[in-house]
């Protein structure tokens, strides 16, 4: 089911221009009322459910109803961001609670060279057939180290 926004609970991100939900949203779904300062899901049918959102909401406002075979009859799932863990709380609908904890893996923006390492373009390989990483031979270029 769609993420929806708990209006009584969301400051809008405290005025910002875009809301950390906008911001984090894989769909673009998320949007802020301007009147109220509020964030709502302009698209509910079209949520994944891929809870971004839900993780990332400093004032904990956004949820996620579940679907029936995944919390039915008052189980829900609920997870908690830290500044470096998300504390995942399940309660089961006979009434028992677990937490499970993972730790946050992710790097700062713009940190992450996926290039370093890789030969610079070639213009003249643009009509080449092969990809990136093959050769001619058509095995990827592989020195001894990486298999140690």
């Amino acid at each position: 089911m769609p993420s929806f926004v708990n209006p009584e609970k969301c400051d809008g991100c405290k005025g910002g221009e875009k809301t950390a939900c906008m911001y984090i949203c894989p769909n673009d779904l998320m949007v802020l009322n301007p009147d109220e300062m509020r964030a709502y899901n302009q698209e509910p049918d079209q949520c994944w459910e891929c809870y971004s959102c839900v993780k990332i909401c400093p004032q904990g406002a956004i949820e996620v109803r579940h679907y029936a075979d995944l919390a039915p009859m008052g189980g829900y799932v609920q997870p908690m961001r830290g500044t470096d863990s998300i504390m995942w709380t399940v309660k089961f609908r006979n009434g028992n609670m677990k937490r499970f904890k993972f730790p946050i893996r992710t790097t700062a923006e713009g940190s992450i060279k996926p290039y370093e390492g890789k030969p610079s373009p070639d213009a003249s390989a643009l009509d080449n057939e092969l990809l990136f990483t093959e050769t001619a031979g058509g095995r990827p270029e592989c020195k001894p180290s990486d298999f140690d």
